[in-house]
């Protein structure tokens, strides 16, 4: 109060150097290490599918979650030796507050549908672990290519008061010990448009506006010399993800052929993943997400289920497979699930007479079909060879 000086040697609005960087390891899909002081914080972000979301079932109606942080505070972090047992308000807390803080700026489950979860681990702490963890957690985010809105930084404020004479000092990006003797702790995560989480402990009996003003005011250039430093490391979403995260593709199914996709006690469903290795996930309004190992196995699965869908349209050409013979009439196709047509003895693409399907075809035989009719009454689909 007397001299403006901390127990550092800053000034009051003075941040610790800060660095930053990402891509710090090649198997993980996306990593941010924030370093603030002695503050250092290690952010790892991992994508997954629509089956990956948190079920939330608690006294209300059952959500999910698409977006997971998990805040670890390990002993050796602050130099203490202790064993290691079950998550504490500590990590419930301070995780919790990172997660809202990038909630404002994640993408809209249509246009990015992966789930994603963040796990900052607090390599080495001298305060404000939460709020390198929110940075962390925005570097990872964008290093793993999820198109967040913006980049969130997040300082914590201190403040030094003295009840007799009324002065005060606002702290910027307090230390340990200025948190444990100090008199607020206004930790503040915000984008260069806005606010997007507040916390705060306070340790007199209240703050006046002015007081809260001021620490809004020093915490935008805060905030603003933090964010700079981040985008040295990294200054927008990566194009692409990483080599090692799913693949999703999204398709929408119409009501009525959902049971198409499905099949007689899912076997249709069960089949697709089976064969072509990918999940498939179908919600009751029709979405329906394929999360694939490798692009070409999910075009696979989106192809199939293109075509089980699509209504038959004359002039549309199939690769067949023939299922049943009618001796002096013609052969039943199978061009798809649920689907059969019938090549006429008469469409077979031959100038002789044919006095018998089985003299040119047999069952199994793959043929390649165009559709000529198509009776919706009835069902029936009219093929010809495709010679």
């Amino acid at each position: 109060l007397e001299t403006g000086k901390r127990l550092d040697g800053r000034e009051t609005d003075q941040v610790r150097p800060v660095r930053a960087d990402t891509s710090l390891f090649e198997r993980t899909h996306g990593t941010g290490l924030f370093e603030r002081g002695v503050t250092q914080i290690l952010s790892i972000a991992t994508l997954g599918g629509p089956q990956d979301m948190q079920l939330i079932d608690g006294m209300y109606e059952e959500e999910t979650k698409r977006y997971i942080h998990h805040y670890n505070f390990p002993p050796f972090s602050v130099g203490d030796v202790r064993p290691l047992r079950g998550v504490g308000r500590r990590e419930v807390g301070h995780g919790r507050l990172a997660e809202k803080a990038l909630e404002a700026v994640l993408p809209k489950e249509e246009d990015f549908p992966y789930m994603m979860r963040v796990v900052s681990e607090t390599m080495t702490c001298n305060g404000s672990s939460s709020m390198a963890s929110i940075c962390g957690s925005s570097l990872a985010l964008m290093d793993a290519g999820v198109p967040i809105k913006a980049m969130v930084a997040g300082v914590a404020m201190g403040m030094i008061y003295d009840e007799e004479t009324g002065k005060y000092q606002i702290l910027a990006d307090i230390q340990a010990q200025e948190d444990f003797l100090g008199d607020m702790d206004f930790k503040v995560a915000a984008t260069k448009n806005g606010i997007t989480a507040l916390q705060m402990d306070c340790k007199i009996s209240g703050l006046s506006m002015e007081v809260v003003k001021e620490v809004f005011a020093n915490s935008e250039k805060a905030i603003t010399y933090i964010r700079e430093n981040m985008q040295k490391a990294i200054s927008e979403p990566r194009k692409e993800l990483s080599k090692y995260a799913p693949l999703l593709f999204s398709l929408q199914i119409p009501e009525d052929k959902m049971r198409d996709v499905i099949g007689k006690g899912g076997e249709t469903i069960q089949g697709i993943e089976k064969d072509f290795e990918v999940e498939v996930n179908l919600d009751d309004d029709g979405k329906c997400t394929i999360t694939a190992k490798n692009q070409e196995s999910g075009k696979k699965a989106v192809e199939f289920i293109q075509n089980l869908i699509k209504e038959v349209e004359v002039g549309d050409e199939y690769e067949g497979t023939i299922i049943k013979i009618l001796d002096t009439i013609g052969a039943i196709v199978s061009i798809g699930p649920g689907k059969e047509g019938m090549v006429h003895i008469s469409k077979f693409g031959v100038k002789e007479r044919i006095a018998n399907v089985n003299d040119v075809a047999k069952v199994g035989d793959k043929i390649k079909v165009k559709v000529y009719s198509v009776d919706k009454e009835k069902g029936r689909i009219g093929l010809m060879k495709v010679v």
